[in-house]
């Protein structure tokens, strides 16, 4: 009986140490490059710590995956900021960004100022205009680090909350963990549908 728990205990220790590091990196790595699907990372991470009802797991899941947005962040604005000030910056940036979401994201930011940056972590798309839009406006790194803590904290938390949901109502955990993928894709899938519905 106590070799099964410490077996258990020393796999569970083992998975955590693989599994929090590649949380990590993973989320820096969809923060710099927004190809990884991070929130459907957060989500399943969430999920597999409300089943493995170890004591700080979730806590440990909604720090590491903040933290390593927040870091993914503050890296790409640092070389959007370098880009900005090299010669033509701020017009290659222009003609990249959807010139009509990059116009939202400027009016948003001078009506509400670094409030946006929250918001557009939330929102589906949403956070690549908002830092063309602070990029083009000049903001200062300290300033957007400012508005970027808060974002960061907001979104982990709103992922993990949709990994908490998956993992309570389904007894298996790749269960939840299909239903928090799911429930991912569709938030980010959405709003793109939605505007492809519209569209005459």
């Amino acid at each position: 009986m106590l070799a099964a728990a410490a077996s258990e205990s020393a796999s569970e220790s083992a998975q955590q140490a693989v599994g929090f590091p590649s949380l990590f990196l993973l989320i820096v790595l969809g923060s710099l490059m927004p190809v990884v699907p991070t929130g459907a990372l957060v989500s399943s991470a969430a999920v597999v710590g409300f089943h493995h009802k170890a004591p700080f797991t979730l806590l440990l899941v909604f720090c590491v995956a903040a933290f390593a947005a927040f870091l993914g962040d503050v890296a790409l604005y640092w070389l959007g900021r370098r880009g900005v000030r090299s010669r033509n910056g701020s017009l290659w940036l222009r003609d990249r960004a959807p010139e009509q979401r990059l116009a939202s994201a400027q009016r948003g930011l001078e009506q509400h100022g670094i409030a946006v940056l929250v918001v557009s972590r939330l929102v589906p798309a949403g956070r690549i205009p908002v830092m063309l839009a602070c990029l083009l406006s000049q903001m200062h790194l300290r300033v957007f680090i400012r508005g970027d803590i808060p974002a960061c904290l907001a979104w982990a938390g709103l992922y993990q909350a949709i990994g908490i949901l998956g993992g309570s109502l389904f007894p298996e955990p790749w269960q939840g963990v299909a239903l928090a993928v799911g429930l991912t894709v569709a938030i980010s899938a959405g709003p793109s549908a939605w505007r492809r519905l519209r569209r005459p």
